[in-house]
């Protein structure tokens, strides 16, 4: 029996256009029990920041409508956005992405590219989780730290 199995879970917005990629962190994250709202672009994410005033915002910088840097700036202007927790997300290297970013208050960029199976689990894990759990959430079975078998 899980004593906090009656807690609220934390909310995550996930901002991609890549809609199977949304799928993909969606899937994951529930299964370790956060609740997940998608959005594909720029616009519908910016409603559904502010509605559903997320514990973290996964966010993409290329975006149709409004880019993610740009929703970003939004977000720390206004009373609702100002500390909601973001990782950006993206396929840009961060020396190519917009400067500033980290000025605005990112906990992490990840490139894409360089993401493997479970590193989105514990980077949500190590920003959300609660300072006295002490289990890993991770899907995977393998030490975090070991490289694959396969590479």
């Amino acid at each position: 029996m899980n004593p906090d199995a009656d807690i609220t879970p934390q909310k995550i917005v996930i901002v991609d256009d890549n809609a199977s990629l949304v799928d993909i962190y969606k899937t994951r994250l529930e299964l370790l029990g956060y609740k997940c709202f998608p959005a594909y672009d720029g616009q519908q994410a910016l409603e559904v920041i502010e509605r559903e005033r997320p514990n973290l915002v996964l966010l993409d910088l290329m975006l149709p409508k409004i880019a993610g840097d740009q929703i970003l700036e939004r977000m720390r202007a206004s009373e609702w956005g100002k500390d909601i927790k973001v990782v950006i997300i993206s396929n840009l290297n961060e020396v190519d992405a917009p400067a500033g970013l980290r000025d605005k208050g990112i906990e992490d960029y990840l490139v894409k590219a360089n993401l493997t199976n479970d590193q989105i689990d514990h980077v949500v894990d190590q920003i959300l989780k609660p300072e006295d759990q002490t289990e890993d959430v991770s899907l995977e079975t393998e030490n975090p730290n070991t490289p694959p078998l396969d590479q």
